[in-house]
């Protein structure tokens, strides 16, 4: 399927790793020049370097985009930009009783100021062409949280409010902003640690072993597989095309069918 990507300019913030990284792979594979962030520089060009030597179009940009200098220098960096994927985020481990109001305060820039920082600074541009994609990347946990971690999953719902209001002030302007919220992703970091506990509870030491044990006591689906990043890169890619003109305002999850279990 041809995406109608070629000559689009899309920049993914926190691209220089993880899901971040598969979405840039993704975008520049779909003929968008691609550019790829991150906090040091040489991170950031070591991923648009690999996407360069597959063929396809990528620059590096770098940032502290949780502060609004940093967010001003990549904005300024990375020029006129047609698609922003406000991907960047952490997920630091916390609990009601062990964090304190530094912990939520930094979630916030974290996770919800560094994507209002970029998409204030860029969808001015996107105004002015008629034309433009602004894609969340959230969490299930936005609309499911856990007692857990509950500043990253206030945060990450913040973006879920956010995205409806940026919807409605950008009706009628030719952007689309939309939510795509992942569950679970088998990310390399992902793996590494639910094979260690494989190993100590006897699960085995191969994921194809271990994965039916992590699905059953950690997180079930319906889909029997936790999803790679490019699963999820594909889906953010889809909403940032210009086939996906009739998508705006939606919280996207892609998560094998797990909220379903618990609703």
């Amino acid at each position: 399927m041809d995406l109608k990507l070629n000559g689009k300019r899309a920049l993914v913030s926190g691209s220089h790793r993880g899901t971040g990284r598969a979405i840039a792979h993704a975008l520049a594979r779909e003929g968008a020049e691609t550019i790829v962030h991150g906090f040091e520089h040489d991170a950031a060009e070591a991923v648009a370097a690999e996407i360069r030597a597959k063929g396809f179009a990528a620059s590096a940009v770098a940032g502290d985009i949780t502060t609004d200098t940093g967010a001003a220098d990549v904005v300024s960096a990375a020029g006129e930009v047609d698609i922003l994927i406000n991907n960047y985020g952490t997920a630091d481990a916390g609990s009601w009783t062990r964090t304190e109001t530094a912990d939520w305060i930094d979630a916030y820039q974290k996770n919800v100021l560094s994507a209002v920082r970029l998409t204030r600074g860029l969808m001015g541009g996107m105004k002015q062409r008629g034309w433009g994609r602004i894609v969340m990347l959230g969490t299930i946990g936005s609309t499911e949280p856990a007692a857990r971690m509950p500043h990253y999953y206030a945060s990450k719902g913040a973006l879920a409010t956010m995205t409806v209001s940026l919807a409605k002030e950008l009706a009628g302007t030719g952007i689309t902003v939309n939510l795509v919220s992942p569950g679970l992703i088998r990310t390399k970091e992902v793996e590494e640690r639910f094979l260690a506990q494989g190993r100590e509870r006897g699960w085995g030491t191969t994921w194809e072993e271990v994965e039916p044990h992590v699905l059953k006591n950690f997180m079930g689906n319906l889909t029997g597989h936790i999803p790679v990043p490019e699963e999820i890169a594909d889906l953010v890619v889809f909403v940032a095309s210009p086939l996906a003109s009739a998508i705006h305002a939606l919280n996207m999850r892609i998560d094998g069918g797990s909220t379903a279990l618990v609703t």
